[in-house]
């Protein structure tokens, strides 16, 4: 019976996709908002607790419950009502724990320069490290307890059945979990394996010495991280191999360093693996959802297979932008079409909803009571928090969602794909208890990508000229080329580096480059001749923060060739698609999410749905090619 084992998973579903295609947190132009800024476009976190003052009392009061919790130990097999009452009262704290983290964490988002802001957020995350330890006798007593018993349990008491599913997935990871004084001890080394991110995270975002550049237009910028994602798609290719040298030179300067930080994480993890007898790094993050390792080496081989699509990507992106000699790596982010159209965050939330209506009334229900209520803080401000995110954990309360909404058909899909969150947490904690509410990434990023390629399905077809088709059709080819070949190639360098430290070996940033220059090369496909790469961006890896987050990336691919088999179906008609594609969103974390997306009729353990995708990346490409040879 694991605690709500996916915290963040529940809390901050949707953050990280929306970066997924650029593999950095997008960087948004930050805009002056007034004060004046319509209430209905801000969030409203008295929802969560009235003021500073609750806040403040709701934590300590949790803080304290989270002391008294290490006392209920020895108490769990004395009979079925003891095992609800600890299993409640550890739950109960948990619930409360998040809320009291959602609205410190939604707090500092709204402005990161406050310091007292991001103290409070803090002091809200620790609560988790202390109920880790609190609790972590629980899972080796209920362990003690037996199958046999438990389900005597069960059966005596019904209102045991909302704690049924977590007791036994307990079950399932008995040969992973220790005695508990190590449990315990373990559990207090959360804070000592969380480090190398947090230092990653300082060097990265506030130590490195940024450039400045001056592009050909006369425009200086400085090449801090945002400055770069807004850079590298510039018009002119001299600015593009500019800003790539000048940004890549830095992080290359300090490549020891980061690599001595990555080998760290992953020692860490190796640690983990070793101390709960896994076989291996990948086995034992795939185990927390009772994935089948099938899966992860299924898309990586169905990828590799599929490079000629990507490939031929390439060349027709060679061709829109004008290129006449070898196209190179820093020709992958302009766009291949300007469209000069805005999207208000009305013009925003009427398309989307349209573009919904395929997905029935229940839906579309949950998805108007979200854009009425004040659950959005929609614009940049001087100090927000770039990105967006859906944070659904306040299990009472609703969802909040964070925007940084410029005007743009980018941000309109962010807004659909947030949404898709959204709806799935109100559908979810509508029919499952908080025990069971939250789901998995896996499950979560498929849900929202599907309402990102519905509305573009539907853009696409209502454009009025070719050119607006064109920029349509592109953005969703950049967005599988991100979402599914970028993250499945970051899947393989996780791979192969975890190996590399399980096989006994030391990672240095040197190390590190030549793997993740190899894939690079292979991916883009350097030595055909499709994209020439580099040495010097073989650095890249050091980029990536995905790479701190534990085989977290390889969801990206698979809940994109999920999606897009699930939307396809569903505007073609398939009312069993729709139903069932509902039913898997109430689901919540009531089963695995394998089990979940297979009952849903998508298998990914097999080549199927990975193979459905590359066809809808051919068909858009057919497409475009169709306009351009008709010009």
């Amino acid at each position: 019976m694991s605690i709500r084992k996916s915290f963040f998973a529940i809390i901050i579903t949707g953050y990280f996709l929306t970066a997924c295609s650029n593999n950095a947190i997008k960087q948004e132009p930050e805009a002056t908002i007034n004060s004046d800024v319509e209430e209905k476009y801000q969030w409203d976190l008295s929802d969560l607790y009235a003021d500073l003052k609750a806040w403040e009392a709701a934590r300590l009061k949790v803080a304290s419950e989270i002391q008294q919790l290490s006392k209920l130990q020895g108490s769990l097999g004395k009979d079925a009502q003891s095992l609800l009452y600890v299993s409640d009262q550890i739950s109960g704290v948990y619930k409360e724990a998040v809320r009291v983290y959602i609205y410190a964490n939604l707090s500092a988002d709204i402005d990161t320069r406050d310091a007292e802001n991001e103290e409070r957020s803090q002091l809200a995350r620790n609560l988790f490290t202390d109920l880790g330890a609190s609790t972590s006798w629980y899972s080796p007593e209920l362990l003690a307890l037996g199958e046999e018993k438990i389900n005597q349990f069960i059966a005596e008491e019904p209102t045991l059945d909302k704690h049924s599913f977590n007791a036994a997935d307990t079950l399932r990871r008995a040969p992973h979990t220790l005695d508990k004084d190590i449990e315990t001890l373990l559990a207090k080394t959360g804070q000592l394996t969380s480090g190398p991110n947090s230092i990653y995270s300082v060097l990265a975002n506030a130590n490195l010495p940024w450039p400045e550049v001056i592009l050909s237009d006369g425009r200086k910028i400085r090449l801090s991280q945002a400055g770069y994602s807004a850079a590298r798609q510039a018009p002119n290719r001299e600015d593009r191999k500019m800003v790539f040298d000048s940004f890549w030179s830095v992080w290359q300067d300090y490549e020891a360093t980061l690599g001595a930080i990555m080998n760290s994480q992953v020692q860490g993890l190796v640690f983990k693996t070793e101390a709960r007898n896994y076989k291996s790094s990948m086995g034992r993050a795939l185990f927390d959802d009772n994935m089948p390792p099938e899966v992860y080496r299924t898309l990586v081989t169905e990828v590799n297979q599929a490079l000629p699509t990507l490939h031929r990507y390439f060349k027709l992106r060679k061709r829109m932008l004008g290129i006449e000699d070898e196209m190179r790596y820093f020709d992958i982010y302009p766009p291949l079409v300007i469209l000069d159209k805005t999207f208000s965050i009305e013009d925003s939330i009427a398309i989307t909803r349209r573009a919904l209506e395929p997905l029935g009334e229940e839906y579309m229900a949950a998805y108007d009571m979200g854009v009425k209520g004040r659950w959005m803080h929609v614009f940049p401000s001087p100090g927000k928090r770039s990105g967006a995110y859906m944070s659904g954990g306040a299990y009472d309360v609703h969802p909040y969602i964070l925007l940084n909404h410029n005007n743009n058909f980018e941000s309109a899909s962010t807004f659909a794909h947030e949404y898709g969150h959204a709806v799935h947490s109100v559908l979810s904690n509508a029919v499952q208890p908080w025990e069971t509410a939250g789901y998995s990434t896996f499950i979560a990023e498929t849900a929202s990508i599907m309402n990102e390629m519905l509305l573009q399905d539907m853009v696409i077809e209502e454009a009025s000229s070719d050119e607006e088709k064109l920029f349509y059709l592109g953005i969703g080819l950049e967005a599988l080329r991100g979402t599914f070949f970028r993250q499945t190639m970051f899947a393989e360098f996780e791979l192969k580096i975890n190996e590399e430290v399980e096989s006994g070996n030391v990672l240095t940033g040197s190390k590190l480059t030549t793997i993740y220059l190899q894939l690079l090369k292979r991916y883009h496909g350097h030595d055909q001749g499709v994209v020439n790469i580099d040495d010097l961006y073989g650095i890249e890896w050091a980029y990536i923060p995905h790479f701190y987050y534990d085989f977290y990336v390889f969801q990206y691919a698979t809940s994109i060739a999920a999606a897009s088999d699930l939307a396809q179906k569903i505007r073609s008609g398939d009312q069993q698609a729709q139903n069932d594609f509902i039913t898997l969103l109430k689901a919540g974390g009531s089963d695995y999410p394998y089990d979940l997306m297979k009952n849903a009729g998508i298998d990914m353990a097999t080549a199927a749905p990975y193979k459905a995708l590359i066809k809808r990346m051919n068909n858009i490409m057919d497409e475009m090619e169709i306009i351009l040879n008709n010009r």
